[in-house]
């Protein structure tokens, strides 16, 4: 592995997934490289059962010029399990996080690493994730009316055009396109197993609780717009099932993240209940497949934000017992 001053390391996880990985790492390839440092991609293999590792030792042995490159292999299933995993092997001044379906652009590691020296104060640094589109993705996608789809089903994170500090109060990227010091993973520890992606499923937040648990600890966040990643987009992510399923397990997260102590006990809020009857009449009595949609996906997220509610009421019944028994 890469090491010493003005180092960079890209960090992948990935599983199952070799023909999109490999288009990552091409891309990568293909960007200019910032003059002055090193640039290298560890690549965590997550309970892998295709042909990636062979292939990555292919596309080593027909890239000699190419980035400098090492994987591992982590049996435990679980994003969480290969990034805990990865995290001790990496020496270098700089870690970056690129998902094994983006695509960066031509200047993506000269503004990192320009990014890196502009701001010397900030910890962790974030850019831009935009969507794929090709032009043949449905309108709906795009639509920004009061019937618009969210959380959307590729992945986006855009603050606008101007580089500016981020905090707990504003919001919070995830980990597609984040990159820090790597003395920060050290002081943060490592990412919650209790939160994250096994196989393909659609667990997330991992990344976020990661990211919160930073800047508890008084690490300065900086957006960067001009460091762009793209996130691949596959057909099933347009599907109905896709976008019900994404949108209550989501807001699950989300909720169980959340540092809202207005609720008596964590418990489900009555308020809640009425969103989810208003939610479910609405679905019933929608006649434009466009309404319909909408509220479908609207209803799933209500129902995940309830079973948020649960799940963090029982994260803190556990901490609470974990604390009166003096266990750390």
């Amino acid at each position: 592995m890469i090491n010493g001053p003005n180092s960079l390391t890209i960090l992948i996880c990935t599983h199952n997934r070799v023909d999109l990985l490999l288009r990552t790492l091409e891309f990568l390839n293909s960007a200019q490289r910032p003059k002055g440092w090193q640039v290298g991609v560890l690549v965590a293999a997550n309970a892998c059962s295709d042909e990636t590792v062979i292939r990555l030792e292919n596309f080593k042995q027909i890239k000699p010029d190419a980035l400098a490159l090492d994987w591992f292999e982590e049996p435990t299933p679980g994003k969480s399990h290969a990034l805990n995993s990865a995290i001790p092997r990496i020496r270098s001044d700089l870690v970056a996080f690129v998902d094994d379906d983006h695509r960066v652009d031509s200047a993506y590691l000269v503004n990192l690493c320009r990014a890196a020296e502009a701001y010397p104060d900030a910890d962790l640094f974030c850019g831009r994730i935009l969507p794929d589109w090709d032009g043949s993705e449905p309108a709906w996608v795009h639509d920004k009316g009061p019937y618009r789809i969210y959380p959307l089903p590729v992945p986006r994170f855009d603050q606008g055009d101007t580089p500016k500090p981020l905090a707990l109060d504003s919001a919070i990227p995830g980990g597609g396109n984040l990159f820090l010091r790597r003395e920060w993973c050290e002081r943060v520890g490592g990412f919650s197993t209790e939160f994250g992606p096994v196989g393909h499923n659609l667990g997330g937040a991992e990344d976020l609780e990661w990211v919160r648990r930073a800047l508890h600890l008084g690490a300065r966040l900086q957006y960067v717009p001009d460091v762009v990643q793209y996130h691949y987009v596959d057909g099933e992510r347009l599907a109905l099932a896709y976008l019900i399923k994404k949108a209550y397990i989501r807001s699950a997260s989300n909720v169980r993240l959340s540092e809202d102590n207005s609720t008596s006990g964590g418990r489900v809020p009555a308020f809640m209940y009425r969103k989810v009857a208003g939610y479910l009449l609405w679905v019933l009595t929608a006649i434009k497949a466009q309404h319909r949609r909408f509220y479908l996906v609207r209803l799933a997220a209500a129902m995940g934000e309830c079973r948020g509610y649960h799940l963090r009421h029982k994260d803190r019944l556990q901490a609470h017992s974990l604390t009166g028994s003096g266990k750390h």
